[in-house]
């Protein structure tokens, strides 16, 4: 309610300050790009990162933070950060099984992190904040990739500062395959067939550089009217054959998309952010909150264009929340368009992966999260607390509310968890498979559960955040850490350069 009556106040004084302004304000809050796009630029697909193999047998990427520049049509070109280029990076590519090494180089000036959203690995190799990388540096962790076939991302994680590094374009995707998911028939052929969509909001100033002054209305960080999907703006896809796979990935600092084609045809959700389902669903729409992925398989007719189109989400906020947060918004991202001739393609598979089903009888502990304004339980983050002692190779129960009126979701590292509730009722089929990151909407609270195994670690904590990435670093985040049975838990590593306070 307060922010209701704070948002209502904010539009009544701007209003009063000069009818005009406030109209200004009011009507400029909605984006609305149906129809309005020319798919004039053939969508980017990031190149596959260049590995080896080491005496160790381990698959080696190399990665460098570093400035870049690239014109976007928006002006003039646009200062920009990237991964061994101008704007985001390649996508990295392993097999369960494999050990892989990352060597992570920082050429942007300023402290920085990578940390592997969605991986499951050792608390020191996840490259949160307590991992920075310092200007000049690298840094090199390595893991044993241990889980299903997936599409995972990468992005920095400073505390304090995650919202800028990433808005300037440092994000990339990490696509983990397995012996299972290769023997499906689902369109695998990388760049062709296969498609990884990175969509992100951006707004520019007059000369092409990047804003980063929107959205304070909304209180949710930078929203921006122009897409980019891949680094590309107004995108096309020339399609190949009769389905095409999307590996969508929301990369927006604060944006919740709810994808959907612009003919209003069902399309086959084959995973989200953990790995396949199940079996395929047929749906219309697909809701990714920032951090969260789906994979969809599309089917095509020769010669047609069709546009993947983002509509309103649907997030249980009030209409002055909804309209100053993105959730009244509709924008036209890609385009896709069919061979005048479609090579054949198999009908999508009716079984897809099997998934263990964690039972909750099995649960040690069932932990409460409330989110609420810019806290996690009433506390802002602390580098050298520790909120959460999990026991390894234990289950537990998280149930996560969202108390006020502010768009927020909720991810934990580390762990791919499933949904055992929504509001009381089963999820739905989009929420049933493996997770990392999940919407929330007030009064409907999320049971989750989670088993932690592997790794422990009394010292160096894994997180837990909204991952609305304003959020994120004015504190909405927590740590726990992993420990043996019996084990206490100890102290977290000092705070690394570039960490940020909260005022």
């Amino acid at each position: 309610m307060k922010a209701l009556v704070g948002m209502l106040a904010g539009v009544l004084l701007l209003c009063g300050a000069g009818s005009a302004v406030g109209v200004r304000v009011w009507t400029s809050a909605v984006v609305d790009t149906r129809g309005k796009v020319d798919f004039v630029n053939r969508l980017a697909v990031p190149p596959l990162a260049q590995s080896r193999i080491d005496e160790r047998g381990r698959r080696v990427f190399d990665l460098r933070a570093q400035p870049g520049r690239r014109d976007f049509g928006r002006g003039g070109p646009t200062p920009t950060w990237g991964y061994n280029g101008d704007y985001l990076g390649p996508t990295l590519r392993a097999k369960r099984g494999e050990e892989v090494l990352v060597n992570v180089a920082n050429g942007i000036g300023e402290p920085t992190s990578v940390h592997w959203h969605g991986m499951h690995l050792p608390a020191a190799m996840d490259g949160g904040p307590h991992q920075m990388v310092a200007p000049g540096a690298t840094w090199s962790p390595h893991w044993r990739v241990d889980q299903p076939a997936a599409t995972l991302w990468y992005h920095p994680h400073p505390h304090g500062e995650t919202e800028q590094h990433v808005y300037r374009g440092l994000a990339g995707m990490f696509i983990l395959d397995d012996d299972e998911s290769a023997r499906l028939d689902l369109p695998r052929r990388y760049g062709v067939d296969d498609i990884p969509l990175i969509v992100q909001d951006r707004a520019f100033e007059s000369d092409g550089r990047f804003d980063d002054g929107t959205g304070e209305l909304g209180g949710i960080g930078i929203l921006g009217d122009t897409l980019l999907v891949n680094g590309t703006v107004a995108p096309y896809l020339d399609v190949p054959g009769e389905r095409v796979r999307l590996r969508l990935l929301n990369g927006s600092n604060a944006r919740t998309y709810d994808f959907g084609l612009a003919d209003n045809r069902s399309f086959a959700l084959v995973g989200t952010d953990g790995g396949l389902l199940t079996a395929p669903h047929q749906t219309r729409r697909i809701r990714l909150s920032p951090g969260e992925r789906a994979e969809i398989v599309v089917s095509m007719r020769p010669a047609e264009r069709v546009t993947l189109r983002s509509y309103p989400p649907e997030s249980g906020l009030d209409f002055f929340n909804r309209r100053f947060t993105g959730g009244s918004d509709t924008f036209d991202v890609l385009q896709l368009r069919a061979a005048g001739t479609l090579q054949p393609s198999p009908e999508v598979p009716t079984r897809l992966a099997p998934i263990e089903r964690l039972d909750p009888a099995s649960a040690t502990t069932t932990r409460r999260f409330d989110l609420a304004g810019r806290d996690i339980n009433g506390r802002r983050m602390d580098l050298g607390r520790i909120d959460a002692v999990v026991t390894r190779d234990s289950t537990e129960i998280w149930e996560i509310n969202k108390v006020d009126g502010t768009p927020h979701s909720f991810h934990v590292h580390d762990v791919q968890f499933q949904v055992l509730s929504v509001a009381g009722r089963e999820p739905p089929p989009e929420l049933r498979g493996w997770k990392d990151t999940i919407l929330l909407e007030a009064r409907r609270p999320v049971r989750i559960i989670a088993r932690f195994a592997d790794y422990a670690d009394p010292d160096m904590p894994y997180m837990f955040h909204c991952h609305l990435l304003r959020h994120e670093d004015q504190g909405m985040m927590g740590q726990f850490v992993v420990v043996e049975p019996g084990q206490r838990p100890g102290r977290p590593p000092a705070a690394g350069a570039g960490h940020a306070g909260h005022g």
